[in-house]
């Protein structure tokens, strides 16, 4: 029975903060250092006693993704709002002494502990991708034929819906079963609402558990996937060979390059914070504790995924499977 169980992928929000006074101040003439001084902390609103500067304004509106040539008066509006209210709130918060509680207290310091983070990994990964060289992407081309030279597109009939809470039962009811057909009388019998649709699953995006599932598959197998708060049944119809070659094979690689450099330094800052900590207490105990396989669900058809993450092969003008991940696609 397959389990697939996709890396988590997380996102940081990082705050950057510039700083130009270190030019400014090696400039002789008062007048050059003042005006260096004003492009960066330009004053353009006070909020009571505080200001907003330019370059808080600028740096809202980086973290908003709003590109410099997309700022129209609305959008800057908007931004600067934003800003204006959030001083007015943190000054009647301040005056209302509520950082002084300690739920508060912790919020902030966590707050400021996330950025810090974010901002050091993101200098670490942008530093270690920027060394990728060309043996890598050759390295990883070779050393995954499936995404490559022998990638397939495997063409599926699938029926999605909500699994129900007792899937343990479901479970019991389709396990013999051999067709989409015996699965929607199932889910009819059931009272199972369910759509019936296909799709495209990608050789070069799916997990390597599904993918050697798939590979082994006889022609009655129907599978059977399942994510957060969707599930699909589904058959192979046909499989296409579909090479990935030339640019956008080299794109596609330094991609999967790129992320797996992200998964192994992930992995790495986690093993070299643990290594550090020492604990008190009975948490010595609980940290030691070896963490647990999660328990898939009970099965459904064989050679089925119960439990598992959908795959993240993409749907080419069809309906997706239920529960498909993001990941990006090769585009041929």
């Amino acid at each position: 029975m397959l389990h697939v169980t996709p890396i988590s992928h997380r996102r940081w929000r990082i705050a950057a903060i510039g700083c130009a006074l270190a030019a400014a101040a090696i400039l002789a003439g008062c007048g050059k250092k003042q005006e260096a001084q004003a492009v960066v902390g330009q004053v353009i609103a006070h909020v009571g006693p505080d200001d907003v500067t330019q370059q808080e304004l600028d740096n809202e509106l980086r973290l908003a993704g709003i590109a410099p040539d997309k700022r129209t008066d609305a959008i800057v509006k908007a931004a600067l709002s934003r800003v204006i209210e959030r001083k007015y709130l943190v000054q009647q918060a301040l005056a209302g002494k509520l950082d002084r509680e300690p739920t508060v207290h912790l919020d902030i310091s966590r707050s400021r502990e996330q950025i810090l983070a974010g901002a050091f990994v993101q200098r670490d990964l942008s530093s270690k991708m920027s060394t990728i060289s060309k043996n890598e992407i050759d390295s990883y081309t070779q050393g995954h034929p499936k995404q490559f030279d022998q990638r397939e597109l495997f063409q599926i009939e699938q029926i999605s819906f909500t699994p129900p809470k007792d899937v343990e039962a479901l479970a019991a009811a389709t396990k013999d079963d051999k067709s989409l057909d015996q699965v929607e009388a199932q889910l009819n019998q059931m009272n199972i609402k369910f759509s019936r649709g296909t799709a495209t699953l990608d050789s070069a995006t799916i997990p390597p558990e599904m993918l050697k599932a798939l590979d082994a598959r006889k022609s009655d197998d129907v599978f059977f996937i399942r994510s957060r708060g969707s599930g699909s049944y589904f058959k192979v119809t046909s499989v296409d060979p579909k090479p990935l070659t030339g640019d956008e094979a080299t794109e596609f690689a330094k991609r999967e390059v790129r992320a797996e450099i992200a998964r192994k330094s992930a992995e790495e800052i986690s093993q070299a914070a643990l290594a550090t900590a020492k604990y008190e207490g009975d948490y010595a105990r609980v940290m030691a504790t070896p963490t647990p396989t999660p328990t898939p669900a009970p099965g459904a058809a064989a050679p089925a995924a119960p439990g598992a993450e959908a795959p993240s092969g993409a749907a080419q003008d069809t309906e997706k499977p239920a529960g498909e991940s993001e990941k990006e696609q090769p585009k041929n």
